[in-house]
């Protein structure tokens, strides 16, 4: 009963202020800089509430790193259901990375964080395992449905093409992310031509 009730609360507006608090948080400080401290100040609550809902400060991270990659993927499902060609499909997905970049590039900095702190921490290990399984389940639902409509045709097995895409991804924010002067849209070029061979069979 406990646990039920706790987990009402976390969708609440109290839970989503807390959520708010540590991203704004990890925004200004940093990582490192965000404590319970000044989240629970910025959030209008006690540090206590903080431990009660989130035990450490890793698990509250994971919280908002959920919540952060329900609202893009979900951002993914307009655009992809309009799509009538492969071509389509790489531009919904590419520019969707291209405009995280630019503009929320923070949300890749607590990506990388959670996953240091899960090779330190088995807990957190399995929910950042379960986020990404969450993620690219959702994707393969997407892109499942463009595939029963003919708009694209994978050469392997969905679920493995959407993680190939994932790791592109993360693997090109964290270059872009460590030598911004660099001019990576030939590497852009790249990945989507690869992608595009993954997903159609011509």
């Amino acid at each position: 009963m406990e646990a039920a009730s706790k987990q009402r609360e976390l969708t609440g507006d109290k839970a989503q202020r807390i959520v708010d608090a540590m991203r704004a948080s990890v925004a200004t400080r940093g990582i490192a800089g965000a404590t319970f401290e000044h989240v629970s100040r910025e959030a209008g609550v006690s540090r206590g509430l903080l431990h009660y809902y989130f035990g450490t400060k890793e698990r509250l991270l994971v919280e908002v790193v959920r919540r952060d990659s329900e609202i893009r993927i979900a951002r993914l499902d307009e655009p992809l259901a309009r799509s009538a060609s492969a071509d389509d499909v790489l531009q919904v997905l590419v520019s969707s990375l291209q405009d995280m970049l630019d503009n929320e590039p923070g949300y890749f900095d607590l990506l990388f964080e959670l996953f240091i702190a899960g090779r330190r921490n088995p807990g957190i290990q399995r929910e950042v395992g379960e986020l990404f399984k969450r993620s690219r389940d959702h994707v393969v639902e997407i892109l499942g449905a463009k595939q029963r409509e003919g708009v694209i045709s994978p050469r392997f097995d969905l679920e493995d093409v959407v993680a190939y895409l994932f790791s592109i991804a993360d693997g090109i924010a964290l270059q872009v992310l460590s030598d911004p002067d660099k001019d990576f849209d030939p590497a852009f070029e790249a990945a989507t031509a690869g992608a595009r061979f993954l997903l159609t069979s011509e």
